[in-house]
């Protein structure tokens, strides 16, 4: 799937389950940021072939370790009853049913690895730094009991993996060594720069396709060969088996650097050896999986190649490719084969709705009938056509659900995040409002605790990364958080959100700050109007893209008395020449800014252009090794807004992510965050 542009995930933003009867026997507190570190973090729903139990994995946070310590727990679908089938593993990562449902396989590293060695949940996806220690493989489980055992033995580990038909092999992912390793063994670690970030210290191998007998022993090579199957900012897609054990499908990068990815097909080997065939030929072809039985498949792909629309599910057989999700002409996050293979259960965003869909190969598709309930999950689909995901409410963060069939309502089969019912929340709602251009716009509003109608309060902007991403009305924690402390909060969804159809998210090309600068104002407006803000005090703010509109806001207008820009990316020429993006930000203005024809724009949508117009007080952070926006941006920032008298303070996290990943630095964010607006506006 095409990797989302300065997409930042926040911890506890994303949502969440049906609430609980809340105690009355006290008071309830609001929720504050000392409940971040209760939060826990459900992912990786897989239901039983069978459709009786839910393996998913679950992460609590140490806060006094400050790391996370994640288990894979057995959910019972009629009862709700968990079991704990691991414990002590680092690393657990995509869950694998054996087709049988006698076997879960699953990704960890070694069981005895060093204790100091960090979750692999909790640091960069850095395939490009040293990876001495342990490295995660793939483990096979049996469900009449024994521990996992290792069935791979990769050097550098495994990217990903999927059973054969048949449950005797398992192919996998796995990287080659450096392409200069024999000479760093002798002390020159020189490399020749390509596609790589300007953090890169050492270059990658490319990583390829293995298979292995599912009780072990030794491997067999696939493919080779200067392409990759994977690529530094990403995991690979899982390679797919055809229905007769025959082929194994797998995406085809052309450098195992991010940049030129959108240019990947998807080719095919014979599962016992020989030369690769392509499969799929169109450019950005991604993610694709065969249909139960059968030669038919599907793939993810930008629609019609552009990846300025929204991600499409094409299915074909026999070189006849098509979209079948043409006539709802909008970004989807996720599809699933339905048992009987006619059709597929897809996700995405819908207004501020997390949403679902039964989309027929022959017909038209059927939103699923949710209720109040957010898909934050992919779902995962049982032989029987039962349904488990990971879902949220705006009043709850994410729990498993079931649904026994396409037809029946969801059921809360969990409740690790109970505690978040005892607390006072902001009531969360969609807001809408007609925007320019002809466009009807939406966001998530959300009022202060024990709001008082009548009264009018300060207003926070939280604006989402991306762009490529949207606000819903699923629970999200720094929103909470703010509302505690008194703020009205407006989450806009600016054009580049994949969350009104194509049309909408296309119209940020070659015009990535005055088009959506336009949007979030006219959003704010909408806000204004409903009689709550008081106009004297609206502060801005985002990280990653949000982080981008926060210093182009500022630097256009004087209605915000404070700002908050995190990951901020400022000069668009710099982020194209140092960040891992490389092809990617040409997307956004159709060519390169060091050739004539496109040069000007690159600078006019740069933030950085009008840096001497900023009057707010700005608090800026960032993480000093990230490759998504070099925190390079952040400092030109600084030196800008200091050098202009403008009040400023600049604070950088030790981490190579694009956010800090452990608890106590994330904490740290939120709080530097909610300070700085307090000051400012209360």
């Amino acid at each position: 799937m095409k990797t989302v542009f300065r997409l930042v995930a926040l911890a506890g933003c994303v949502a969440a389950s049906l609430p609980l009867a809340q105690a009355a026997t006290s008071p309830a507190q609001a929720f504050q940021l000392a409940d971040l570190r209760q939060l826990v973090r459900l992912s990786d729903p897989q239901i039983s072939p069978d459709g009786r139990h839910v393996a998913l994995i679950v992460k609590h946070w140490n806060w006094q370790a400050d790391k996370s310590e994640s288990a894979i727990e057995l959910i019972d679908v009629a009862t709700g009853k968990a079991r704990t089938l691991t414990l002590h593993r680092k690393g657990i990562d995509a869950l694998q049913w054996s087709h049988d449902g006698s076997r879960l396989a699953f990704v960890a590293e070694n069981k005895d690895q060093d204790e100091s060695t960090p979750d692999a949940g909790d640091k960069a996806k850095a395939k490009d730094q040293d990876d001495d220690g342990p490295q995660p493989q793939v483990f096979v489980m049996a469900m009449d009991g024994g521990d996992a055992r290792s069935v791979t033995h990769a050097a550098h580990g495994v990217d990903s993996f999927s059973w054969s038909p048949d449950d005797r092999r398992i192919a996998f992912v796995a990287e080659d060594d450096a392409p200069n390793a024999a000479q760093a063994k002798q002390h020159n670690g020189v490399f020749q720069v390509t596609d790589n970030n300007f953090l890169v210290r050492k270059p990658l191998g490319g990583w390829h396709l293995w298979v292995v007998g599912v009780e072990g022993g030794e491997a067999k090579r696939l493919t080779q060969g200067d392409f990759s199957l994977s690529t530094d900012q990403n995991d690979s897609p899982q390679p797919a088996w055809r229905a007769d054990g025959k082929l194994i499908a797998f995406v085809r990068f052309a450098s195992p650097y991010w940049g030129p990815s959108f240019q990947s097909v998807v080719d095919t080997v014979p599962a016992d050896g020989g030369a690769p065939s392509p499969l799929v030929v169109a450019k950005g072809a991604d993610t694709l999986r065969f249909a139960p039985g059968g030669e038919r498949y599907a793939y993810l792909r930008s629609r019609g190649g552009d990846q300025n629309n929204g991600v499409a599910v094409y299915v074909g057989q026999g070189g006849q490719d098509r979209d079948i999700t043409a006539a709802l002409a909008r970004n989807f996050k996720s599809y699933t084969w339905l048992p009987d293979g006619r059709g597929l259960l897809l996700t995405g965003d819908l207004g501020t709705d997390a949403a679902m869909w039964h989309q027929p190969l022959d017909g038209k598709a059927q939103q699923l009938d949710l209720g109040p309930v957010q898909v934050v999950s992919k779902p995962s689909v049982s032989r029987d056509g039962a349904v488990a995901f990971i879902g949220a409410t705006s009043t709850h963060p994410g729990e498993l659900y079931v649904m026994d069939s396409l037809r029946k309502a969801p059921r809360v089969l969990t409740h690790l995040n109970a505690f978040v019912d005892q607390r006072r929340l902001g009531r969360t709602r969609a807001l809408t409002w007609n925007g320019p251009d002809g466009f009807v716009e939406d966001g998530v509003l959300t009022y202060p605790v024990d709001y008082q109608e009548g009264q009018r309060y300060p207003l926070v902007l939280l604006i989402h990364g991306g762009p490529e991403a949207a606000s819903g009305v699923g629970f999200s924690a720094q929103a909470q958080v703010f509302a505690a402390a008194g703020f009205v909060v407006l989450q806009p969804n600016y054009r580049g959100s994949t969350n009104l159809g194509d049309a909408y998210q296309h119209a940020i090309y070659r015009d990535t700050g005055e088009g959506p600068d336009k949007d979030v104002m006219a959003g704010l407006k909408a806000a204004q109007d409903l009689g709550i803000v008081d106009n004297a005090r609206i502060g801005v703010s985002g990280w990653s893209y949000g982080g981008y509109m926060t210093t182009w806001l500022t630097g256009h207008h004087d209605v915000f008395k404070a700002a908050v820009a995190g990951a901020a990316l400022t000069d668009w020429v710099m982020d194209y020449t140092v960040s891992y993006y490389q092809t990617g930000d040409l997307y956004m203005f159709g060519g390169s800014p060091w050739l004539a024809k496109y040069r000007d724009i690159w600078r006019e949508q740069s933030p950085i252009t009008y840096a001497h117009n900023v009057k707010a007080p700005t608090l800026i952070m960032g993480d000093v090794g990230d490759p998504n926006v070099p925190l390079i941006n952040s400092y030109e920032w600084y030196h800008a807004l200091r050098d202009n008298g403008v009040e400023v303070a600049f604070y950088a996290y030790p981490a190579d992510t694009h956010f800090p990943a452990d608890i106590v630095q994330q904490t740290d964010v939120y709080q530097r965050w909610l300070d700085w607006m307090t000051q400012h506006l209360k």
